[in-house]
């Protein structure tokens, strides 16, 4: 869509209305800041933070009269 196109129709909206999308062109604004300024964590960031115990595989003890 043209810029000029997208002009001729906000300049025939009412005051109310061009408020709101402003506010609207705003938030759209805004939102790609926030993208841009995310980074995503690199592979392998958290190793040596996370532990699984020893007896991760054994069974529960609520559960072992069904297990056997």
């Amino acid at each position: 869509m043209e810029t000029t196109h997208l002009c001729t129709k906000i300049s025939s909206l009412p005051n109310e209305l061009k408020n709101e999308v402003n506010n609207f062109i705003d938030f759209l604004m805004s939102k790609k800041k926030i993208k841009k300024n995310e980074k995503k964590p690199k592979f392998g960031c958290a190793k040596g933070k996370i532990f699984i115990s020893e007896d991760f595989d054994e069974p529960l003890d609520d559960f072992k009269e069904y297990m056997s």
